[in-house]
């Protein structure tokens, strides 16, 4: 699985009895590792099982273009790798659910074995209701039932029937044009006020006077931010601030508003600042 990656990715496999290794993602710097990634994809043992986000990496905010991803692609297929798909944020990436799925499809359609799995906790406001779809590629209709046939085998034990409510109301939207075409655009309307938040983010922080590189604030993508700070800053922004992130430095971005967004900006500047100066008088004044 990608170094870093979703906490509860490692217990879950770990759990389930696999051995858990990591491959090189995040470079560090705001950005991609690619050659990384491509060099450990390329030495991993043929038919190893890669854990892959399909859009907006959580916690990194970042993901591969279209055309690292063919690149992948072609490692993937040479080296009869299986992809894992975790798929928990389709629509919040580009705002276009089709876009956000380049991935998955590439692989599939160049006959990549996949698995997908895929939320609708987020796109469709449905997080209580832990709805999504377990999709699983297979190469014919024999291998098809054979997997189908283990599935069952597994799911009668664990919880038979899953709830249906909220199957129901994703199958009634996206059963229905105009409800689908409504989804899609309030999809993209909260897409589009996370990428207005990183930007608004970056302009605060500039006016406050910050010499620091913000750019990938608005280079990253999705609900997170991996903004670069460090544990220590992290905790002062707590403590002073009642400012709270991950102590890795990640920010929920759906949680910025053009309310606190500035408020935000001067606290991350004060605690990153080199002068060693404060500027929460001016904000209390």
């Amino acid at each position: 699985m990608p170094d870093p990656t979703w906490p509860n990715h490692i217990p879950i496999f770990q759990n389930s009895g696999f051995a858990v290794n990591k491959y090189k993602y995040y470079d560090g710097k705001g950005g991609l590792d690619f050659e990384g990634l491509k060099n450990e994809t390329q030495s991993a043992a043929s038919g190893s099982i890669f854990l892959l986000h399909a859009c907006a990496h959580n916690p990194t905010g970042v993901d591969p273009t279209p055309e690292q991803w063919q690149e992948l692609g072609q490692i993937f297929k040479n080296k009869k790798h299986l992809a894992l798909f975790d798929c928990a944020y389709q629509g919040f990436a580009s705002g276009d659910p089709t876009k956000d799925s380049y991935a998955v499809r590439h692989f599939v359609n160049i006959g990549i074995s996949s698995v997908v799995t895929q939320s609708y906790a987020k796109n469709f406001g449905l997080y209580g209701e832990r709805v999504g779809n377990f999709h699983i590629v297979t190469d014919n209709t024999t291998q098809r039932d054979n997997v189908l046939s283990q599935l069952l085998i597994t799911v009668r034990p664990m919880y038979s029937n899953p709830p249906i409510h909220g199957a129901r109301i994703v199958e009634h939207i996206l059963a229905d044009p105009q409800l689908t075409a409504l989804w899609k655009l309030e999809v993209k309307t909260m897409a589009d006020r996370i990428i207005q938040m990183r930007e608004l983010l970056v302009h605060y922080l500039t006016a406050a006077g910050s010499t620091r590189n913000w750019s990938h604030i608005t280079k990253q993508i999705g609900m997170f931010c991996y903004s670069g700070l460090s544990g220590d800053e992290v905790s002062e922004l707590k403590s002073k601030w009642s400012v709270y992130m991950t102590s890795n430095g990640r920010i929920s971005m759906a949680g910025v508003t053009s309310k606190n967004c500035k408020y935000l900006a001067d606290a991350i500047y004060d605690v990153t600042r080199v002068d060693g100066g404060s500027v929460k008088q001016k904000v209390d004044e």
